[in-house]
């Protein structure tokens, strides 16, 4: 089951069985099933507080993935910053829905197994970051 949670005032800009649909089939492309997931839509001041609290960063992030998966079965809850998405569509010249769909494929990406420690990690999610993307039709 995907779920959607605000900790912040967000009005989501897709409708959300369409987004779980899209969720659910970036997994199947990936070899993996969908669990339980919960995406969390936070402001800044909260996700920071979950980055310094449970992995010891003092710094500003866009989203933290936290994977309970078993087996080929992805479990997780994904926390993401409004604020971060808000800014890194400005930095990157797209808009804050095309952005957002960036950030949401993104946490299922690291629950698949994709890293984004070192800059071809980076460079190698980006590109499955954007295949992703191509799945989704508004």
């Amino acid at each position: 089951m995907i779920a959607f949670f605000n900790e912040t005032s967000f009005v989501f800009p897709y409708h959300k069985n369409k987004v779980k649909q899209w969720v659910k089939q970036i997994a199947l492309s990936e070899g993996k099933k969908i669990g339980d997931i919960n995406y969390i839509f936070c402001d800044d001041v909260y996700l920071h507080k979950i980055n310094v609290q449970y992995l010891q960063h003092d710094t500003l992030t866009d989203i933290i993935t936290f994977d309970y998966t078993e087996g080929i079965t992805l479990n997780s809850d994904i926390y993401i910053s409004i604020e971060r998405v808000r800014e890194n569509a400005d930095i990157f010249g797209v808009t804050f829905e095309q952005e957002l769909l960036r950030v949401l494929a993104h946490g299922i990406l690291h629950l698949c197994g994709y890293k984004d420690k070192t800059p071809a990690d980076s460079e190698f999610m980006r590109t499955k970051e954007e295949e992703k993307i191509k799945l989704f039709s508004l």
